[in-house]
């Protein structure tokens, strides 16, 4: 992406503040962020930060590309907050791209979830999804107003992103989320303490780790060729809780040992791995940080 305007709400969060720093220095970028979980201090100077709401009148929308990642991006935030969640979550993306319209843009790419699928593994775009929880049910409320604008409106490209479990660590852009950071990130942390990591079960379960890297890239493509749709960010290869320890206590130089406990909810996702050849057929993506390579330079400010 060349020589546009850009508006990345959430901007200057985890992923937003990765994307906005990358597109800046072709592009001019703006990134809006209300700073609940994002800070300023994560852009470099060539970005121009807006301190504002999803949900606020007479947004920055005079521009080409629209990247909504602004939202309440966790279950908890919405089952502590489940009306706030709802109105960021959703009418915050219709605020957004109604403004964006009215103003001439025509390409949106938005943040949605992997979390909708089950254990059926590889979770693929076709397949059935559900809401066991608030956020999901927000997340897919923007897919269906994804699906609403892209049959309604003839010149609009509007794609959805269902990302895996995205990971920088707080040496990155991850520090400020805290409780809401990856759990390899957060683990991370603790182990450097000296404090055991807690895994749910008996750490059998698996996630796709995806670099926030490989991500940013993704969003790029995406945006780059004007899709509609939704799409995986995911690498298609999942790594046990267990086997995420062992990875971090080879690059810490550390031997903890974690602890176990039963999982608090009704319901979770124990399996995750993407199919992405969605995207990949789409734009020629693939994933170019190997987790084990992520977990080396996640753990590198610890050295």
């Amino acid at each position: 992406m060349e020589g546009k305007h850009v508006l990345v709400t959430g901007g200057a969060g985890f992923i937003g503040s990765n994307l906005s720093n990358r597109l800046a220095g072709d592009n001019h970028v703006i990134a809006l962020d209300n700073c609940y979980l994002g800070t300023p201090e994560n852009l470099s100077d060539d970005v121009q930060f807006v301190d504002a709401s999803v949900l606020d009148d007479d947004l920055p929308t005079d521009v080409d590309v629209v990247v909504h990642l602004a939202a309440l991006s966790s279950r908890s935030m919405l089952e502590d907050s489940p009306r706030e969640g709802c109105r960021v979550n959703v009418e915050g993306f219709v605020n957004v791209v109604e403004q964006a319209m009215d103003d001439g843009c025509d390409t949106f790419v938005y943040a949605s979830t992997s979390s909708i699928y089950d254990d059926d593994l590889p979770s693929s775009e076709d397949e059935q999804v559900v809401a066991d929880t608030g956020y999901e049910a927000a997340m897919l409320s923007r897919e269906r107003y994804g699906e609403y604008y892209d049959q309604f409106y003839e010149d609009v490209s509007i794609a959805g992103m269902r990302f895996f479990s995205v990971y920088q660590g707080y040496g990155g852009a991850e520090g400020h989320k805290g409780e809401y950071a990856n759990t390899v990130s957060q683990w991370a942390a603790k182990m450097d303490d000296g404090e055991q990591p807690v895994l749910w079960d008996d750490g059998s379960q698996t996630r796709d780790y995806t670099h926030v890297r490989d991500v940013v890239r993704a969003i790029e493509l995406v945006a780059d060729h004007r899709l509609s749709g939704v799409y995986n960010v995911g690498t298609g290869r999942n790594v046990t809780f267990n086997e995420t320890v062992e990875l971090l206590n080879d690059a810490l130089g550390t031997d903890i040992d974690p602890v176990y406990e039963s999982i608090p909810l009704k319901h979770y996702n124990h399996q995750q791995r993407a199919d992405p050849s969605k995207l990949r057929e789409a734009t020629g993506w693939e994933p170019a940080v190997a987790f084990e390579d992520g977990v080396e330079m996640l753990c590198e400010p610890y050295r």
